[in-house]
């Protein structure tokens, strides 16, 4: 049985028209202009005087699905005992989805702990069996340790006060910090996690993969619900695959384990030119990709070494 009753899915809008767009080839040239601008071994020439002979577009889908779940774990804790509150007993005590939570925003993920009522009772320490100290172990309990200088043939020995204990022969315990004692209870941990997965579409244009992680596309659908259904109608299939594959692996992996507090999937295309232009008559290529229209030339044609003194 799942950890808690979770929503069923509920049917998802309307699907758009895909509208694919393209980069112009200004663009495309200031891209490439700002890019050999921000290398410092790079000549600006190619990008300012290069002349653009093909543009060829190359965009690409990305499919993301973020999952916001809730989870709960308890397990036994301590600290120093100062008067607090014992209420172990007093009355059976709530269950871990009984206790009211501070949530955070939705797929903002967080952290509370939270101390379970009428769990909490007293105990001697542990560490210092209830005496608030323990020997030190730098002097062995003495208080004091001998140094023993030599000079040549001249040796002498003097006693000093141990530095650890100030001269006591004990320490605080660092467990419950002298008190003696201990409040021990049970501690609930509520984690929110927004887990998530994407699926890029294969492109053929010759630019890494890789790259389009650093990147942002533009945002053709969204669907936030209490639990999504999979992605209908869109024109590049493998899309709708990664949809159905994904929703059901979250589906079946978070509601045995958590609470599903709600599902939000996108799909962004991610533009991705391939620009061929050619340079003291030679034929050179640069990829412009992302809304931020990023650069990628890997063979930048005029660039020298430099060093920073």
């Amino acid at each position: 049985m799942p950890a808690y009753p979770g929503p069923q899915p509920t049917p998802g809008p309307e699907q758009p028209n895909w509208n694919i767009p393209s980069i112009s080839e200004d663009t495309a040239r200031e891209a490439f202009m700002l890019f050999a601008s921000s290398k410092c071994c790079y000549s600006s020439a190619p990008a300012k005087d290069g002349v653009i002979t093909n543009m060829a577009a190359f965009n690409t889908y990305r499919y993301r699905l973020e999952t916001f779940t809730e989870s709960r774990s308890t397990e036994w804790s301590h600290e120093p005992y100062s008067g607090q509150t014992v209420d172990a007993y007093a009355q059976p005590p709530p269950g871990p989805w009984d206790i009211p939570a501070n949530s955070p925003s939705l797929f903002v993920e967080g952290k509370q702990c939270i101390k379970v009522p009428y769990t909490s009772s007293v105990k001697n320490c542990h560490n210092c069996v209830g005496m608030g100290r323990k020997p030190c172990n730098d002097c062995a309990g003495a208080g004091n340790v001998s140094i023993f200088q030599r000079m040549k043939r001249f040796s002498s020995a003097s006693i000093k006060n141990c530095n650890k204990c100030n001269g006591q022969g004990s320490k605080m315990c660092e467990i419950c910090h002298g008190k003696q004692q201990l409040l021990v209870f049970i501690n609930l941990t509520v984690k929110w996690t927004n887990n998530t997965d994407d699926y890029v579409v294969e492109q053929s244009s010759g630019l890494h993969m890789e790259n389009l992680r650093k990147v942002s596309g533009k945002e053709l659908f969204k669907d936030s619900q209490p639990m999504v259904y999979p992605v209908m109608g869109f024109p590049d299939h493998t899309v709708v695959q990664a949809s159905q594959r994904l929703v059901s692996e979250h589906q079946g992996k978070y509601f045995q384990k958590s609470r599903i507090l709600r599902q939000r999937q996108t799909i962004e295309l991610i533009p991705v030119t391939k620009v061929t232009y050619t340079w003291k008559g030679e034929s050179h290529i640069y990829f412009v990709y992302g809304n931020e229209f990023k650069v990628s030339a890997d063979n930048y044609p005029a660039t020298c070494c430099c060093s920073v003194m």
